[in-house]
């Protein structure tokens, strides 16, 4: 069973079967119960890499993953870089980076290499995505068991396009993130209508459980 807790924005906190933790990017963490074995970090955008919540669940062991453009910044962490479409195996946990970018917005630049994950623990694989638009390196992604997709709108994909991603990638289920201000039952309502086997799960103040 793998257990996923949403944090804030895209940060969420994915237990593995054999309680291996896994913090993806580390944002406004209060309290955490526990440190982290592995935090991904998708790009260096401050609330995808917040120093204050790394320094809470990172300890002697940990292993840090992000794109190799940013392993200077972040190298005070001993940080292992990856650039889109390569992977490294930590224990029985393959992280593999995947492109993310958005082709028609100034933020996330497809030069910069910056990137999302695919996580396979357990038998599944589960896919988080950074901040990333609509874009056709997710029609190879392969099968996915759970997606972790933006649907801010502003810096990453509007409800439109994340429904149009759905489709694309197939996942059994999608868990929006990065914009909680947006009513988001109505994007649930969009991908139901467009996608009757995919399932949408709102994690707020509830966990995921697969």
């Amino acid at each position: 069973m793998v257990k996923i807790h949403w944090i804030t924005h895209a940060c969420f906190k994915i237990t593995t079967e054999d309680n291996k933790v896994i913090y993806t990017d580390p944002y406004q963490i209060k309290a955490p119960d526990d440190s982290a074995d592995i935090i991904l970090v998708s790009h260096s955008h401050y609330d995808h890499f917040e120093e204050n919540s790394v320094q809470k669940i990172f300890k002697q062991d940990t292993k840090l993953i992000c794109p190799k453009t940013i392993v200077t910044e972040l190298k005070r962490f001993n940080p292992t870089g990856l650039d889109p479409d390569q992977s490294i195996d930590i224990g029985n946990i393959r992280i593999s980076a995947v492109p993310a970018y958005t082709p028609n917005k100034q933020f996330h630049p497809k030069g910069n290499k910056w990137v999302g994950f695919i996580i396979e623990t357990g038998g599944k694989r589960i896919y988080h995505a950074g901040d990333t638009d609509l874009i056709p390196e997710m029609k190879n992604l392969g099968k996915l068991d759970i997606a972790l997709i933006p649907v801010g709108g502003t810096y990453t994909m509007d409800f439109q396009e994340a429904t149009t991603c759905c489709g694309i990638i197939k996942a059994s289920v999608i868990v929006p993130m990065h914009d909680w201000n947006k009513d988001l039952n109505q994007f649930k309502e969009m991908v139901s209508k467009a996608i009757s086997s995919v399932k949408v799960e709102i994690l707020k103040g509830k966990d995921l459980e697969i």
